[in-house]
């Protein structure tokens, strides 16, 4: 056995132990009420590099707005990217946008319930495909973000340095399919594994920083990345201006302001009509 494997009675020891703590640690958000694949996507979606207490009143207030795929496919990009806004990485409702208008065409409404069919749809990756299916169809999906890689770090590799996401992804598939044969249903068991490494992270030193997929993130003030939000919010707020009147206004270098709007049209958040600037 390579240094680092684990045996089946380590994986199932690893079932028990997260299971010991699924109750006591149990959080309750609004999409763990619902099976609702559309919600649980949103939810998925909004959660990545997005801290918890603000995804919660922003997907409220978007399924208020958006209460379907079909209402979100319909939707103006402007009225997705305005209720987006506060939430940071303005691509995802972006992706989430075009990925409803293909679920409401090409399926007629209905979300689909396989890995195959969920992963060709734009911003669906295997983290978030996996997380559809076990919280919305309840099926064993190796689910892997970065509270449960926090999980497996912390249980799995507690001595061991630069642990690949090939080592995680292994136990997690290993361990999805322990318990279900233990009878575990696969929306518990991922709920467990969620909830232990957030209680994880607010007590021991992050144990990802083990992981060779761990990176600090970049500093957002001053960034381009800042750049890149302030001057979509403007657009937003201010529809048909030039590069120019976008750069007088932001108080931003009037070349990197008219680099970062030829990004953002090029990626299809804006339109440029006759140098001017609209979303959707």
């Amino acid at each position: 056995m390579n240094e680092g494997a684990h045996d089946r009675h380590d994986i199932e020891a690893f079932v028990t132990r997260v299971m010991s703590h699924a109750d006591e640690l149990y959080r309750d958000f609004t999409w763990r009420t619902t099976t609702d694949p559309y919600a649980i996507w949103l939810s998925e979606v909004m959660l990545q590099q997005t801290q918890v207490v603000r995804v919660i009143s922003y997907f409220d207030r978007w399924m208020r707005r958006f209460p379907t795929v079909d209402a979100l496919a319909s939707a103006s990009t402007s009225d997705v990217l305005e209720s987006w806004q506060g939430l940071g990485y303005n691509r995802r409702a972006l992706m989430l946008k075009r990925a409803a208008e293909i679920i409401s065409t090409h399926y007629d409404g209905i979300f689909p319930d396989t890995y195959a069919e969920l992963v060709t749809l734009p911003g669906i990756g295997p983290a978030t495909a996996a997380g559809i299916l076990a919280f919305a169809f309840n099926t064993p999906a190796p689910y892997l973000e970065t509270n449960v890689r926090t999980v497996v770090l912390h249980e799995l590799f507690p001595d061991e340095t630069d642990v690949s996401d090939r080592d995680v992804r292994l136990i997690v598939e290993q361990a999805s399919e322990a318990s279900a044969e233990a009878g575990i249903d696969p929306r518990r068991w991922n709920y467990a594994l969620l909830d232990y490494g957030a209680w994880l992270k607010k007590t021991f030193s992050n144990p990802s920083r083990r992981s060779k997929h761990h990176t600090r993130q970049s500093t957002f003030e001053g960034s381009r990345r800042q750049k890149r939000a302030a001057l979509l919010r403007l657009v937003l707020d201010t529809p048909g201006l030039s590069a120019d009147a976008y750069a007088d206004l932001s108080g931003y270098d009037p070349e990197i302001v008219a680099d970062i709007l030829a990004d953002l049209t090029t990626e299809r958040f804006l339109r440029n009509i006759d140098d001017r600037y609209q979303v959707d």
